[in-house]
């Protein structure tokens, strides 16, 4: 079922103002990275996965592999947000003993198929992995994995590239956090069509969107879809930081800590964009 796009909107400036919440409260957490991915995630868990809140476990669900690991604040605000467990969790996270630790810990937590963090590079590996273990159960799911930017930089990624062309995983969907950094904002969009034309030679379909722009996501993904046979891959375009202007652009301010102040300002300022009359 298709949602309107002001409806995935309402969402993913809910998921961002928790988000803002359980870092501040934490005291810890990537905020920027984590704002950067919310509009994906918001048309993944509404728009596209099949997945069943009340039995996160179901035999036919879609797979979702969370490869950014410093992203998982968004991951725990949207699975909360669906309803795949109660929404104060997030206000102990990464307290000793909570569910919800730095980084998704697989079948702890309701929604979290597989592990994410640790060495950049390895979630699409993993993704490989259940696409494999599907087919060969004859199952139809499919396997997203969400990954960032800086692992296209690992060998590791590139030999899972080459791996899921080779064993031809027609259900592997791999959506890349492409962030613009404020130095990036005149870069001419050929860059993202040449790495396109990259993954392509490895034998996948490719497609550039823009990641905040749920027309735009769900559009590529149509256009992949006519690539049977072969993995695919999304390249979404993405501001760090999304949502909060002075985090929007700034990798300098990817670890700062958030204080009282500039949590009231951040969620002041998501609020003000969720209803701006």
């Amino acid at each position: 079922m298709l949602r309107e796009p002001s409806f995935l909107a309402e969402k993913a400036s809910e998921i961002r103002r928790d988000v803002v919440r359980m870092i501040g409260l934490a005291r810890s957490g990537r905020l920027a990275s984590s704002l950067s991915i919310v509009d994906i995630l918001a048309w993944l868990y509404w728009d596209v996965l099949s997945v069943d809140p009340a039995d996160p476990w179901f035999e036919s669900r879609d797979r979702f592999v969370l490869s950014k690991g410093r992203g998982a604040p968004a991951l725990y605000a949207t699975l909360a947000n669906r309803k795949f467990f109660e929404r104060d969790e997030l206000w102990s996270y990464r307290r000793l003993g909570a569910m919800l630790q730095g980084y998704p810990q697989a079948l702890r937590i309701p929604g979290v198929d597989a592990p994410g963090g640790g060495s950049f590079g390895m979630g699409l590996g993993i993704a490989n992995g259940l696409a494999i273990a599907l087919r060969r159960g004859r199952s139809p799911c499919r396997v997203f994995c969400l990954a960032g930017e800086e692992e296209l930089q690992e060998g590791a990624f590139w030999e899972a590239v080459i791996a899921a062309s080779r064993f031809c995983l027609d259900s592997i969907c791999l959506v890349i956090d492409r962030y613009r950094t404020k130095e990036e904002a005149g870069i001419p969009s050929a860059s993202d069509e040449a790495f396109c034309e990259k993954i392509r030679s490895f034998g996948w379909t490719a497609e550039a969107c823009d990641g905040h722009d749920f027309s735009s996501l769900g559009g590529a993904l149509r256009l992949l879809g006519q690539g049977a046979g072969r993995p695919k891959c999304l390249l979404a375009r993405t501001r760090l930081g999304k949502g909060v202007s002075f985090l929007e652009g700034d990798s300098s301010g990817e670890s700062e800590v958030l204080d009282r102040e500039r949590v009231d300002k951040a969620l002041r300022e998501l609020e003000k964009e969720e209803d701006p009359l």
